[in-house]
This record gives C-alpha cells, structure tokens and sequence, in this order.
C-alpha cells in the first residue's frame, strides 16, 4: 500500500486525480491519463512544469526514477491548433511565437515575469515583431550582490540585490541621464502586475466625440446626456512612451537630407524608414533605426513647408516592406544660418521658446494616428503609436543638432476628433476648440502653479503645448552601420528645383563613377531601387523582387542574378543611349564587361529638360539651349 500514490494533471479543462504506484512506467501512467481525459494516445503532451519543460514521454522508467512523488501536479497540454480562449487555462502558459498566433488570449514570459492577459472582448490583433519579442523577455533588472549590506551566501537574496521590477522609478531616475519615461513594455508590466496579474487589465482610447446611439433625446445641438457625452479630458505628462531612443545608422542619412537646407535655404521634410530594435539601455526599451530618408513632393521655402499629394506613397511602402523596413517616422528642418563662414547656425528652439510649435504637434499627432500601435490589451487593437517625429535644428553650441520627440496619446486624440487648433501669433500655445452647433468638444484642462506655489486647473484656451510633448533621445552609433552599402550618391527624388533629377542621364552618370566590382554594392542604394521601381520610361515594380531580396539579405550571387535579366540589359541600353558621355567610362562593374564608345548617331537627353533629342542636332528641340 505504500506504493500507491496520487498524481494530479491538470488541463485546460479542470484538474484530475489520476491513482498510480511509484513501480508504474511513464507509458502505463500516459495511458492512464488519455483514458481519464478521453484523449488518443498521441493527442496531448504532459510536462512537469507549468512553462512546458519536463515532458514526461512514453518509456519503460517507472515514476520513482522520474521523481515524481505522490500528491504533486503534472500539467497536460493538447497538441494540434490552439485552443479557444475559453479553453485556456485559469494560469497562462509561455508559448513560442511559432506555436501561438499574436491574438491568444494569455501570454506569460519566465518564471519570474508578469501575465499580460488579452481582453476578453478585444478583436485579434498582429502586433509588431518588435512587441511581440519583448512580451516574451524577462525584463526584470538584475543587480549584483553588495559586498557592504548583503549579509547572505552566494545563493541567497535580500531587499539589497533582489531584481527590479522593469518600471522601478526609482532606478530609472538615478540612470545617467536620468529617463523620464519607462518604456510602453513596462508600463504593461506594471499595469498587469498585482495580485489579479492584470485580468482586468484595459487600455482605453481616449474618445472625444458624443457617443451615438443614445435615443432619449434629441441628437446635439439639441441635447445631450451623461451617457453619451464625451468625458473631460484634464492634460497629465504621460509617464512611458512607445518608443526610447531614435538612432541614425550613420552620419551620411542625415547629412544628405541636410544638403537641400545648405544649397537652398529652404527648410526641407522627409520620412524615415528603418525598423524597431530593443533597446538594451532601458528596461524592455524601443529603439528605431533610421536607415533611409525619403523625401516626398512639397513646397518649401525659409519659413514654411507644404506637403503635396504623392503619387508614388504606396510604392515607396512597398519597397521599403520588401526590404524589411517600414516608415517609422518623419523629419523636417528649422535651420536658420548664422554665419555662413564657419557653419553656425541660430539657437531657436529652447526653454523661452519653444520645442515643437502648436502646428508641428498637430501635424505629429495626425501622422500618429495614421500609424496607430497593434495592440491587444485594446478593445480597438491599437494604443497610441511608435511613430517618431525628429527636428533638425539649431543647438547651444550653434550647431546642427537633431532632436527626437512624439506627442502623447492625449493629444493623438485631440487631433483625430478635430479639437485641437494653433495659435497665429505665439507657436508655443495651442486652443482648444470651442463646441459649435456641429460639433461638440468637450472641456479640456491643464494643471500648473501661481505664484505661491499652489496648483491651479486652467481651461487649455489657451494651452502650453508642453504638455502634449514627449522628448526622445536622438543618436548616432559610435561605429557607422549600412543597410545600403553604396559608396556613390544617386541623387534623391524630388529635388529637381536644385538640379538633381531623377532620370537614365543621371543613372548613366551614377553607373559610370561606381568603381566597385560587386554589382550588390552598386545598386544597394535607396533612392536608386526607387527610381527603378517608379520610373514612367521603364518601371520594374513587378521583375524587382529577387534584386530587393539581395539588398535586404546582403545577397552578391542573388544579385548577380538579377543583373543577368532582360530588364537589367534594357536599362544598360537606355543608359548607354541616353548618356552624354562614352559608355566606356561606365565602367566594367556596373555594365558587366567592356564597353565602346557611343556612335555620335546616337539620340541625346538635353542636360537643361531632359528632352530625348533627334541625332546629329547641336541644340534642343524643346528648350532650343545647347547640347554642351
């Protein structure tokens, strides 16, 4: 009798007692258990421990041998799809990223991390890949024994060097320099912390707008109730922030961006793309990574910018996503040249100014909500956004600094129900919107101190834009990193006003000053796989792939692939027709082998319009100015 003993398993349906002796193998105890739980006898796995290590597997060992005593727990787990959410256990379980779909309804991370449930009402949401690596981290903050006021052995802990929490304030605030804001991960952390380990835990977008469906009385203006009238939203500094860092892969991005501002003295706008990476200077941190500027079509001059519709967006995003990146931001300049001589230029933006106008927040939080953060712990299935708004502008030292920044998701939502409007005269102060017979906006408060030091709430008419701003830091890496390797510059689309355009002359060009053998690093350059892609004479949206598949994977032979296609030889021969120089100077890298020289027969792009011009004319036909 002494033998006998009782094991309990536990499975997303309940917990049972399963009888056994410690003299039973694995395989007769296996069997028992598909026979209690009505399972076949590949239809289930069983672990030791909850986080599915210790699998128990069918062999001759008795369960003695594999200590298992009596009285303790073993946990069953189906294998096949996943179950529904209301098959899942009481207590989540970790799952790796090729076992469970994003939208599960629990996710757990190490022994020691917290649970973040899914809401149960919340619709099933793909979340970044960056979201859904560091769901999975620990993230907790290890610190080392203290040889002063640790009084344990080497395996023991004590409040000196036990870990902290991802969110611990106190640590964050004594990092040099300091972090204002914890990261979004772990402000999840702390929100789904506790003793209920966040089961109803919730994140609510802020709403602006008069609930409909409310039939008790008239639609506004003509009435209104508690029920469906939006809350009051009172302005707080946001305590985490989506994203931690923004980091330029090199110099060169941004000096290229720069060189619009230096040839013209008009301010200049472009979009990052790049892609999210964990941060490692800030617990379970975000960082986004800037490896291309593109600059979409828009009127500048020293004081303003005006964006225009851009045809070719969509196929901009598409390229980036083929090369695995995506747009993780935009950029613009406020530069105003101090002394052209040694390169100065005007301190603008500081504490008795301002940092971001009224105008630049609105403009930050529609591209925000454009770009919305997946989510699951929404109802939505988004929260706030990772989208990074960076200014180039005048530092302390009167030099070119470049200054990260979002706005918070407060203010995301004052911009996408319309309530929020900049002020003419003073672009440090916002208004908020006054309810009209069309449009109800709710009141909106701001909290500061008089002068005896008390707090007083004011109504945001106006409203310091201070308090919608979130400052990120901005960086370059110490050691330059390349996702596009080419050491020439192909000029960038949309500057035809300074004289850079986009055409085959400038491709020919491009071609012949690239002394590199490796066709790889000669097309690996951004704004030249635009150009391929978008050009009106010959565009290659559908044959690309395979070269963007090179550039993204750092391929030589998928490239050289590519480079022996028909469409490659097509644009070897509109280069070599179209350039104004001998074709020789095209060098044996770009064109594959050696060249010789153009017939003087050949048709010729006018260097002024870029008009293809009948051979053997000495003047333009469209522009009537000389060849030369």
């Amino acid at each position: 009798m002494a033998d006998n003993i009782i094991i309990r398993v536990q499975s997303p349906d309940g917990m049972k007692k399963i009888p056994s002796t410690k003299r039973e193998t694995a395989a007769a105890f296996l069997k028992k258990v598909a026979k209690e739980f009505g399972f076949s006898s590949n239809g289930f796995s069983v672990y030791q421990n909850r986080n599915k290590t210790g699998e128990i597997v069918s062999q001759n060992k008795t369960l003695s041998l594999l200590k298992i005593k009596h009285g303790d727990m073993l946990f069953l787990f189906p294998s096949g799809p996943s179950t529904s959410p209301g098959e899942v256990m009481d207590t989540a379980t970790p799952h790796t990223s090729s076992s469970l779909p994003s939208f599960s309804s629990s996710l757990s991370f190490s022994s020691s991390s917290s649970i973040i449930p899914r809401s149960s009402s919340a619709p099933q949401v793909q979340e970044d890949e960056i979201d859904q690596y560091l769901a999975k981290q620990d993230g907790k903050i290890y610190r080392n024994k203290d040889p002063q006021l640790c009084r344990h052995g080497a395996l023991g802990k004590c409040v000196h060097c036990v870990p902290l929490e991802p969110f611990d304030e106190d640590y964050l605030n004594h990092l040099d320099p300091p972090v204002k804001h914890m990261s979004f991960h772990a402000y999840l952390r702390k929100l789904t912390g506790g003793a209920d380990k966040g089961k109803f835990a919730a994140l609510e977008n802020i709403s602006c707008k008069i609930k409909s469906g409310c039939e008790g009385h008239p639609p506004w203006p003509e009435g209104i109730c508690t029920k469906c009238q939006p809350s009051a939203i009172t302005l707080n500094r946001q305590k985490y922030r989506h994203v931690d860092n923004i980091m330029f892969e090199n110099h060169t991005i941004a000096d290229r961006f720069l060189d619009f501002w230096r040839k013209t003295g008009s301010q200049r706008m472009g979009y990052l793309y790049g892609r999210y990476t964990e941060h490692k200077d800030i617990p379970l941190g975000i960082r986004a990574e800037v490896a291309a500027i593109y600059e979409p079509p828009q009127n500048a001059t020293q004081n303003s910018l005006e964006l225009v519709e851009d045809p070719k967006a969509a196929a901009v995003d598409e390229i980036a996503a083929k090369l695995g990146l995506c747009k993780v931001g935009w950029i613009f300049t406020d530069l105003l040249s101090e002394d052209t001589r040694i390169g100065t230029v005007h301190y603008t933006r500081n504490k008795d100014s301002h940092y971001l106008s009224a105008e630049e927040c609105i403009t930050a939080g529609y591209f925000q909500n454009q770009h919305a953060n997946p989510c699951r712990l929404s109802r939505d299935g988004h929260f706030g956004s990772k989208f990074v708004t960076v200014v180039a502008t005048g530092g302390p030292d009167n030099q070119v600094h470049f200054e990260g920044y979002q706005v918070s998701n407060q203010c995301m939502a004052l911009v996408r129900d319309e309530c929020l409007l900049p002020c003419k005269d003073a672009p440090e102060l916002g208004y908020a919107k006054e309810s009209t017979p069309e449009q109800y906006v709710p009141d909106v408060f701001y909290k500061d101190k008089d002068k005896f030091g008390n707090d007083i709430t004011f109504l945001a008419r106006p409203l310091p834009v201070e308090y919608l701003i979130i400052d990120i830091t901005t960086t370059f890496p110490k050691d330059p990193q390349f996702t596009f390797c080419s050491t020439q510059r192909f000029p960038i689309e949309n500057r035809d006003i300074i004289g850079e355009t986009q055409d085959f002359h400038s491709l020919a060009t491009y071609l012949s000053q690239c002394t590199s053998t490796a066709f790889l690093d000669i097309v690996s350059d951004f704004h030249l796989l635009l150009f391929l892609v978008t050009n009106e004479v010959m565009p290659l949206r559908d044959s690309i792939g395979l070269l963007l598949d090179a550039v993204k994977t750092s391929n030589e032979d998928l490239a050289q692939t590519w480079k022996k296609s028909e469409q490659w030889a097509t644009i070897e021969q509109l280069c070599g027709t179209v350039g104004g120089q001998p074709s020789s100077s095209l060098g044996y890298g770009a064109m594959g082998g050696p060249s010789v020289p153009v017939s003087s027969s050949a048709m010729w792009s006018c260097l002024h319009c870029t008009f293809m011009n009948q051979p053997g004319t000495e003047h333009c036909e469209m522009c009537s100015l000389p060849r030369s």
